[in-house]
């Protein structure tokens, strides 16, 4: 056994290249495993630098420096950032209080529907099932309650923290765009030479997140708007949050759009029961979905790599129950990333065939 191990050892790594690969894997690994709270301002910086650098490059295309470049982008962000929070916070933040106030009654309404199913289904459904349901949806309800609560009092502490983030995301923000090649060029000196496989890997990754991250901003704002839109021609109440709520559930594949429907679902079923309008949202909000997912996505990841859905789910699952957030948010990358090693890692040579006897 101990020969197998160091056999497949020899095979596998032989290639200085591919030792260095492994290493760097493993550092990077371990470093966002270790200081992932402390680098998050720097993760924020990094995709938000991502995002900018496109606009950025197309200034340097007129012949501007780069700093006047970043400084004009920078500019521009901020300020359609402060706008965007001027116009939306409020509106959100007085859609949320409501819905907060009004969420006791919206589940009363549906504690007394499933109650009244065996009575309309008294074949399908039994009291004694029903009663069990609803007693342990209520447990599970006030445990959710209760960390809501404990999350919300502890974010009161973290106000300090916030505020320097606001001021620290920017500073990155502006520093990773305007020395963007020195920073390169200064990380580059501390690589081990036999780099050729880490290069690959690199280049190839450093398209796909530039793609992912651009057209996942895309596809968040033309999700949430089509659905802002969809649901305040409905006349959908909490029109602005539950857009906002779709269009972020983006961020999670497949899981994010199954579990963003409840609370649609629910305020439409509350606002107007199971009636014609419930029916003609539901099915606008289905086409906004199916839309998303069979039109949008194609178009706006055009350059990634193919990934099957199990593999993508999986990855949103491990990933996310490692990193958190960010490890949701950097799923298909990350996937990406396995994938891009495994195609660049060399393979072993064949072992010999024996000679035949004669």
């Amino acid at each position: 056994m101990k020969a197998l191990v160091f056999d497949w050892f020899r095979r596998r790594f032989s290639d200085p290249n591919a030792i260095t690969l492994f290493l760097l894997l493993v550092f990077g690994i371990l470093a966002i495993y270790a200081l992932g709270n402390v680098m998050a301002p720097l993760l924020v910086a990094l995709v938000l630098a991502y995002l900018l650098e496109w606009p950025v490059q197309k200034l340097l295309g007129l012949k501007l420096s780069r700093t006047w470049s970043t400084v004009l982008v920078m500019v521009l962000f901020i300020g359609l950032t402060l706008v965007a929070m001027l116009f939306l916070v409020p509106t959100l933040w007085t859609q949320t209080s409501n819905l907060v106030k009004e969420l006791p009654t919206m589940l009363d309404h549906v504690r007394h529907f499933v109650l009244e199913l065996p009575s309309r289904y008294p074949s399908l459904v039994q009291p004694e099932q029903i009663q069990t349901l609803v007693d342990e949806s209520q447990k599970t309800l006030i445990n959710w309650a209760q960390a809501a609560l404990g999350a919300t009092v502890a974010s009161l502490g973290n106000v300090v923290s916030i505020m320097i983030y606001l001021i620290l995301v920017p500073l990155l923000m502006f520093f990773l765009l305007k020395d963007k090649d020195s920073l390169l060029a200064g990380f580059d000196r501390f690589l081990p030479r036999n780099r050729k496989l880490a290069q690959q890997v690199w280049h190839e990754m450093n398209v796909q997140i530039v793609n992912y991250i651009r057209g996942k901003v895309l596809e968040i704002l033309i999700v949430g708007i089509a659905s802002y839109i969809t649901f305040a021609i409905f006349g959908l109440r909490y029109s602005a949050l539950l857009g906002l709520a779709v269009g972020l559930s983006v961020l999670v594949p497949y899981i994010g759009a199954v579990v963003v429907t409840i609370p649609v679902a629910l305020v439409a079923a509350v606002q107007w029961g199971f009636d014609s309008t419930f029916i003609y949202l539901m099915v606008a909000y289905g086409v906004i979905q199916a839309l998303d997912g069979n039109v949008l996505v194609p178009i706006l990841f055009s350059e990634a790599v193919n990934l099957h859905p199990i593999f993508i789910i999986l990855a949103v699952l491990f990933f996310g129950g490692i990193w958190g957030f960010w490890g949701v948010f950097f799923a298909i990358p990350l996937a990406t990333l396995v994938k891009a090693v495994v195609n660049a890692w060399p393979m072993p040579p064949e072992p010999e065939a024996l000679p035949e006897a004669k």
